[in-house]
């Protein structure tokens, strides 16, 4: 072993939400752990969800009860670890006899309700939408509804913080920092790292998890490893515009093409309508939504609700490659949505991740960690499971009357404001806030509603560096500012480097 050269126990290439569960559910079993990003985290697929942690209702239909089995348990598990960033949501299902039976829906939902233990969330319910709230918005062909519960998460801040949470427990994070090379030799793995900078280094780890989503494959080839699995990628593209409905319920369609489309409040003024699926070919990083998904997403929105969802009604779009693992379905429907751990070698451990879903994403960390420290001589028991994620560490996972007591340590403070920094950073807000009385105490405003100290925070603990970090990963405060709000943060956090 070369002394000079940075040694770990376990190296993760890839900033989503796999890599970043792996790396905190290793550091929390005493491993030495190294994190790469080449681009920030959370930045590709992780970042562009329906922002939704579901068992997937659909997916029975599959015969995927084990799936569903698991993702139904997870929801409560984060339910519980991220109280801040996650919220309990009901969905409104109308529904079409064409599509599905009513008794065949019927028979979903009692499995749904009862494949695993719920213990925030109400069981299902049918709903005459001529009398019920959720109605009112709908066509008034709809006459009857399905109504069940599901959660809504913050996707992109769920992989912040499970690399807040790594970190803490002595992992390092390397954002902005590809792997350029990766070779066995005596001591495990040789790796070359390059930097924003171009600067180059060399580390050596005794095993190497390549959580890379939809460059799984690629990753593979550059490293001269060969594979027995393949990956799908489905581009899944979302379109946002203002609010169609003020109710806090959202809405799952279902379209005679046997795809589902949900219609979710966001942002408290807007409504995120998607996904599509469409079959992509190229593993670009840089996806964006066609034409034809904008009029899908709108003319599906259209057939359900009584206001015309039309194009230049967008706000926002967003796009992302899912990387399904290749169960060679004909049907992109039909194709598994869980998970595949590819182990190769034991003297010098590869682990490759194919497939997955935001969901399950701690239970597949668990099992991953659990495979690779056996070979590595390491026997640590699991943990996750009952641990909070930052800032989730509040009395009973009650979110309402942690932002209750805020608003009477802070009387001075906005409202609201308080409330979106609650719903960013749990307990940890205190660390923004300060013994500060009201905004003043904040620092510059460097754009409206976005002080000095919570820049500063996100910069030192949440490896945030641009704008769009700020704006579009680490909040959506993109969405309620000006256009011009990128450029000028950025030339605020020029001036700050300088």
């Amino acid at each position: 072993m070369d002394t000079g050269t940075p040694f770990y126990d376990l190296l993760i290439v890839g900033g989503g939400i796999n890599g970043a569960g792996i790396a905190r559910d290793a550091a929390g079993r005493g491993l030495k752990v190294l994190l790469v990003e080449r681009e920030d985290l959370a930045q590709h697929t992780s970042s562009a969800s329906t922002k939704l942690i579901h068992g997937g209702l659909r997916y029975l239909e599959n015969f995927e009860f084990k799936l569903v089995r698991k993702a139904l348990a997870e929801r409560e598990t984060l339910l519980n670890a991220a109280p801040h960033i996650t919220r309990p949501l009901r969905f409104v299902m109308p529904h079409d006899d064409a599509i599905r039976s009513r008794w065949l829906v019927r028979a979903g939902l009692f499995l749904y309700d009862h494949l695993a233990r719920r213990d925030h969330l109400p069981g299902s319910a049918v709903l005459d939408l001529s009398r019920h709230p959720t109605g009112a918005v709908l066509q008034p062909q709809w006459k009857l509804a399905f109504e069940y519960s599901d959660a809504w998460v913050d996707d992109a801040r769920l992989v912040v913080l499970n690399c807040m949470d790594a970190a803490e427990r002595g992992a390092t994070i390397l954002t902005r920092t590809a792997c350029t090379s990766a070779q066995r030799d005596e001591d495990g793995w040789l790796v070359g790292l390059q930097d924003s900078t171009g600067e180059q280094t060399t580390v050596q780890a005794r095993a190497l998890i390549n959580a890379t989503g939809p460059w799984v494959a690629s990753f593979l080839r550059d490293a001269g490893q060969r594979t027995r699995h393949r990956v799908r990628l489905v581009r899944g593209s979302h379109i946002v515009v203002p609010r169609l409905f003020t109710h806090d319920s959202a809405y799952l369609f279902q379209n005679p093409d046997r795809r589902i489309v949900f219609a979710i409040p966001y942002e408290r003024d807007f409504t995120l309508i998607g996904t599509t699926e469409t079959e992509h070919e190229s593993e670009a990083a840089a996806v964006a939504i066609s034409g034809d998904e904008t009029a899908y997403l709108c003319a599906t929105a259209s057939r359900f609700f009584r206001q015309s969802v039309t194009p230049d009604m967008v706000r926002w779009t967003y796009s992302g490659l899912r990387p399904l693992l290749d169960d060679e379905h004909a049907a992109l429907s039909r194709n598994t949505r869980d998970y595949l751990l590819e182990l190769d070698g034991e003297d010098a451990p590869l682990l490759s991740v194919f497939g997955g879903k935001i969901t399950t994403y701690r239970k597949l960390a668990e099992e991953a960690v659990g495979r690779v420290q056996t070979l590595l001589g390491h026997d640590a028991p699991t943990w996750t499971a009952r641990a909070p994620l930052p800032g989730g560490d509040m009395p009973n996972a009650d979110f309402a009357a942690f932002v209750s007591a805020l608003y009477s340590r802070y009387p001075a403070m906005p409202k609201e404001f308080l409330r979106r920094l609650a719903g960013a950073y749990g307990t940890r807000c205190s660390d923004i806030l300060g013994e500060a009385r009201d905004t003043s105490g904040l620092g510059e405003e460097v754009l409206p509603g976005l002080f000095e100290r919570e820049v500063n925070y996100l910069i030192e603990h949440e490896w945030a560096r641009s704008a769009e970090d700020i704006l579009w990963r680490r909040s959506k405060l993109g969405l309620h500012l000006a256009p011009d709000a990128a450029a000028r943060l950025d030339a605020w956090l020029l001036r700050r480097r300088n």
